[in-house]
């Protein structure tokens, strides 16, 4: 395999790996190669990014895990772009775990990922950033995880009381049961809409 074969993997790789990273020996390992192959394609591949000004991502190493990043040249553009008006629909993402924090808490965010079969700290860091989600306290145990619930937001957003207001869920999952908590999260959606 040639080595722009070799950048454009370990480029979709630290794609894949979004905020967390990879350290050096994840990528070897996924990779397959040694140490010292693993340092020449991660330069490479920060030469190209540092070289290319129409580039709009760098690579960059942080606590010995490598990740992408943008450009400090293009923070204006960001920034305009997070607090834009129009940035306050949430993603299916947000919306998935939303769902599970609200009928599951106090939950962890191992727990929910566990359910959604995806990593979910961009959607929980969405939902913190939009005050529909907050920590509520740790868990025992371990590591004592930040444990997540919904805030007086969510309930405002969705014209609840209480809690005891939400759909019930089935017992047993099929699609046309989950009909009702779907219309829930679209009338969500809806009033997040009209409130910008």
């Amino acid at each position: 395999m040639n080595l722009i074969n070799w950048t454009g993997i370990l480029e979709s790789l630290l794609f894949a790996a979004g905020d967390e990273g990879l350290s050096l020996k994840q990528i070897c390992t996924v990779l397959e190669i040694e140490e010292f192959q693993g340092k020449e394609i991660i330069t490479n591949l920060k030469s190209e990014y540092q070289s290319d000004e129409k580039r709009g991502l760098t690579l960059v190493e942080i606590a010995d895990t490598y990740q992408l990043a943008t450009k400090k040249d293009h923070a204006m553009y960001i920034k305009k772009l997070v607090e834009s008006p129009n940035m306050t629909s949430l993603t299916q993402a947000a919306l998935e775990t939303l769902a599970i924090i609200a009928y599951k808490q106090p939950i962890t965010r191992v727990e929910v990922e566990d359910i959604r079969g995806v990593k979910t700290e961009r959607p929980i860091q969405t939902l913190s950033s939009k005050g529909l989600v907050k920590e509520v306290g740790r868990a025992e145990g371990t590591g004592r995880a930040i444990l997540y619930g919904t805030t007086r937001e969510f309930l405002d957003y969705f014209g609840l009381k209480d809690l005891e207001e939400l759909p019930p869920l089935p017992d047993t999952i099929q699609d046309e049961s989950l009909e009702e908590a779907d219309l829930f999260f679209e009338k969500f959606q809806e009033s997040l809409d009209t409130e910008t």
